[in-house]
């Protein structure tokens, strides 16, 4: 879910060729939230199509992939 989020994210940014601070920071807001909505969908259609999995132990660990991948774009060597 994080991975095709941050595809989707790229592909906005990348497409917007903003000329002015304005508009660059107008890009990104736009692929932000396209990004949180797609993770939503994402999550929905995963809880509500398959019957066996544990809601608790799948946000954990969807979190916790979150967490992770956010660490490795901001800590650098």
């Amino acid at each position: 879910m994080n991975v095709t989020a941050g595809i989707v994210f790229a592909m906005l940014v990348g497409l917007g060729r903003a000329a002015t601070a304005t508009a660059t920071l107008r890009t990104m807001i736009r692929a932000e939230a396209a990004k949180i909505t797609l993770i939503v969908l994402q999550l929905w259609l995963v809880l509500s199509g398959y019957g066996d999995v544990v809601p608790g132990a799948f946000l954990a660990a969807f979190i916790g992939t979150l967490i992770v991948s956010q660490a490795a774009i901001l800590i650098r060597d």
